[in-house]
């Protein structure tokens, strides 16, 4: 664990000495702070020590080199996780997908072909993907989704896990996991062509091949076939506690058998 902090908070000053402003590298921290908490909430307005109009500001067009700070985080990154990898079978590398609004307010030149109206959010929507192993959850990419009549999230999370490095593929078993936005037929294709498999939340108006409703069956963790797909995929389910108190049931999907309870986990 000492060598672990150690090379991560070399990492960090390694980080703030490309960036030049004071501020900027206060802000960086914070930002960096949301990200690593992994307690699901990373965005800007949930940061004790910094405004989200700063975050925001941070996240502009800087002339610091963004691609050199990118390239020397991902490759301590590898160079990490391949250290704490055992020998012997492979183990498993969680990829999580999701889909996150940065909100704007206000006009940007500079931005304008990117700000878009998502879910009833303005902003800036990001597919972010994240790599999770062990304990370590870390940011490792990233796309904009620029509107209707462009790739979609979906479309957008294939291309992230398309680009995953090989020294991580080769040693690991990929796991893609996703929420329902990236639960289409062509999306579980794409994974399971780059012989990945995923656990992705479901529509609950989805139809089976001899047409009665997913929200229709009664047993949990059961193999079932989907209209429009070309393989069968395990189904559960799980009630989601919402803020209002009241628990909603959430549909999901699995590429891989397993019992219901692994699959709702």
């Amino acid at each position: 664990m000492k060598y672990l902090l150690a090379h991560a908070q070399e990492l960090v000053y390694i980080l703030e000495s490309l960036i030049p402003s004071t501020y900027q590298q206060e802000t960086f921290n914070a930002l960096l702070g949301l990200f690593l908490e992994a307690k699901g909430y990373p965005l800007p307005q949930h940061s004790q020590t910094k405004s989200a109009s700063a975050i925001s500001r941070f996240l502009n067009i800087y002339d610091w080199p963004t691609r050199k700070v990118i390239r020397f985080t991902r490759k301590q990154i590898i160079t990490e996780i391949l250290s704490f990898c055992p020998k012997g079978r492979k183990p498993q590398l969680q990829v999580i997908l999701d889909l996150t609004t940065l909100e704007k307010c206000g006009k940007f030149k500079a931005f304008e072909d990117l700000i878009r109206v998502y879910n009833h959010k303005r902003g800036l929507h990001l597919v972010v993907m994240y790599l999770v192993f062990g304990q370590w959850r870390v940011p490792w990419s990233f796309r904009v989704w620029r509107g209707k009549g462009t790739p979609s999230p979906a479309q957008l999370g294939l291309k992230l896990l398309k680009n995953l490095p090989k020294s991580l593929t080769e040693r690991f078993r990929v796991m893609v996991l996703a929420d329902t936005a990236f639960s289409s037929a062509d999306f579980i294709h794409g994974v399971r062509s780059l012989k990945y498999h995923a656990v992705t939340g479901l529509l609950s108006s989805r139809r089976l091949t001899d047409g009665r409703l997913l929200r229709r069956l009664h047993k949990r963790g059961q193999q079932v076939h989907l209209q429009g797909f070309n393989c069968p995929v395990w189904v559960s389910w799980f009630y989601l506690k919402r803020h209002d108190g009241k628990r909603e049931k959430r549909f999901v999907l699995s590429t891989r058998p397993m019992k219901a309870s692994t699959i709702n986990w």
